[in-house]
């Protein structure tokens, strides 16, 4: 829906802060390593806090509009010479075979597949994540 159609609902998470927490919220349950229950990788507090800072700074269509803008790219293969770090959380919406990420990042340093995580690794797993920056990055420290 991002995707394809940020303003369609922007309109109702903008109008809506029953509305924000319930678009919200299904994200934090499908997107998280967590088995569909939310409440196990991240606490209510977190998520409330976090649903309160889009609704006050009225940011859920901007936010969106990323996937919009870079939906021709979401998963596609691209051919990158950068020195590329790749880490694959389990709860991930998308997670490539080393042998794709090899085709798409012609300079990969790092790659490795960690035990729990998902979508917001950085916020569900901060030392697991961090852990993983920097192994990635060592090799071109």
């Amino acid at each position: 829906m991002m995707g394809t159609r940020p303003q369609a609902v922007g309109y109702g998470l903008s109008d809506s802060p029953a509305g924000l927490a319930a678009w919200m919220y299904d994200k934090f349950t499908q997107w998280t390593y967590s088995g569909g229950v939310a409440e196990r990788s991240l606490t209510r507090d977190d998520m409330l806090d976090d649903i309160s800072l889009y609704w006050l700074t009225n940011s859920a269509i901007s936010s969106s509009q990323l996937y919009w803008e870079n939906n021709a790219n979401n998963f596609n293969a691209v051919n990158h010479s950068l020195p590329t770090a790749v880490t694959i959380f389990p709860g991930e919406i998308y997670r490539a075979p080393r042998s794709w990420t090899e085709r798409s990042y012609r300079n990969l340093i790092y790659f490795n597949q960690v035990d729990r995580g998902g979508h917001f690794a950085a916020w569900e797993e901060p030392m697991l994540f961090s852990a993983e920056v920097r192994a990635g990055f060592r090799k071109i420290r």
